[in-house]
């Protein structure tokens, strides 16, 4: 390469909080790491950005329960190391109609793994939050402790800066366009658009809304990976009343089952608002984006005028932020090994869904054991290989409906 500042152990393509992450991770192993990112760093193009995500530990899915909790452990971790927080803890509440099979599947996940919960009927979710939240009478509440609200943009700073304390190298503005092995010596050598060139022994991809774009560029292989935009609304909450949804107090993050899904945040980031949105959005090409596309939100509006029992301005969203998901068909990410021609010297992290935000440190902690070792301690991975995608197109079956809903073209 003719330089050994061009040379690294680890090369972690992506910036976003996956890439931030695991170049942390790798640079805290002591590994010489470098982490590229096609754009500015905390950039707004993508999926890692904004005022809040949410953490919950209640899933239908029982395999990602030990995941968010360990992930609750690493980033207070790292927000004690870094010196500051990025990591509010509330409450969580999921809600939907008692025969959901995605809320009955919630319970059974939290009785498999003994995770302490409250079901509530709809006189006991009206007295335990004071009259600002109700549920209809054939309806239930699974009332858990582990909820929070994580300052985004904040917690990748935070990785970034971590990561640089432990020597690794940061470069933005550094869009890769091929990765090839390295005949001669082994390893991979990292392509820019700007000429540049880097050798790796091994190498990260965290591509968030362009995975299967650039895994197509780069092997020709089709990941089933969609780029999907979402819009985040928030509300004006009545006067006198903002302090009754503001974080800090009792009241919860919030989930609700059912079409269309939706959740939401205490107020944080914008005094006087609340976050409450539905999780889904346009399938949409991450370079040629609708930024913001119209869209439907009467059924929105009805249900919270149903559950806030008129404490907060339905008739319009104060205002709207846009935001990137990369979805896999079954929900389910993509922790594994690129394969082919690459073997396991390059590891994939993508697909995450529009919820995998909040077990960011512990993805970064699973991609950085694959890349090193070839195994993640301690969390079976059959769930994220891209191999299921061979053995059904749609990937994990499960016994419940998808939670995310799309709109093929904006309205």
């Amino acid at each position: 390469m003719g330089s050994s500042s061009n040379e690294f152990d680890i090369i972690v393509i992506g910036g976003g909080i996956m890439g931030s992450s695991t170049a942390y991770q790798t640079a805290k192993g002591g590994c010489k790491t470098l982490l590229l990112e096609q754009f500015d760093f905390l950039h707004h193009l993508g999926s890692s950005h904004g005022e809040s995500r949410t953490i919950r530990a209640t899933y239908p899915e029982d395999y990602y329960t030990d995941m968010v909790l360990e992930a609750s452990k690493l980033w207070r971790e790292a927000e004690s190391e870094a010196g500051y927080k990025v990591y509010t803890s509330t409450p969580h509440l999921d809600m939907g109609p008692a025969n959901d099979a995605s809320l009955k599947a919630v319970i059974a996940s939290c009785q498999k793994n003994s995770f302490p919960f409250q079901i509530l009927d709809h006189r006991e979710v009206t007295n335990k939050f004071s009259g600002r939240l109700s549920i209809p009478e054939d309806w239930i509440a699974v009332y858990t402790e582990l909820g929070g609200v994580i300052k985004p943009t904040k917690a990748v700073s935070m990785f970034q800066a971590l990561a640089f304390g432990k020597g690794a190298v940061l470069k933005d503005k550094m869009e890769v366009k091929d990765i090839k092995r390295d005949e001669v010596r082994g390893g991979i050598v990292v392509y820019t658009t700007r000429g540049d060139k880097f050798w790796g022994r091994k190498c990260v991809v965290t591509a968030g809304a362009w995975t299967k774009k650039f895994v197509h560029s780069v092997t020709g292989h089709e990941l089933p990976i969609q780029p999907l935009e979402t819009a985040v609304w928030y509300w004006r909450i009545k006067e006198g009343h903002e302090e009754k949804f503001s974080i800090g107090g009792d009241f919860p993050t919030f989930a609700s089952y059912g079409q269309p899904y939706i959740y939401g945040t205490p107020s944080l980031e914008f005094p006087g608002l609340i976050k409450v949105a539905v999780h889904g959005g346009c399938l949409c090409d991450p370079d040629k984006r609708p930024w913001m596309p119209r869209r439907d939100i009467d059924s929105l509006k009805e249900w919270m005028e149903g559950r806030f029992l008129g404490l907060l301005d339905c008739s319009k969203p104060a205002f709207t932020q846009s935001c990137m998901y990369s979805m896999t068909p079954d929900e389910d990410f993509v922790l594994d090994f690129l394969g082919r021609e690459f073997g396991e010297d390059v590891v994939i992290g993508g697909g995450f869904s529009g919820h995998g935000f909040k077990m960011s440190p512990v993805i970064g902690r699973i991609l950085a054991d694959l890349v090193l070792t070839g195994s993640a301690d301690g969390v079976g991975l059959k769930h994220f290989r891209i191999g299921r995608f061979d053995e059904h197109p749609k990937g994990n079956i499960k016994e419940f409906a998808d939670q995310v809903g799309f709109i093929k073209s904006p309205l």
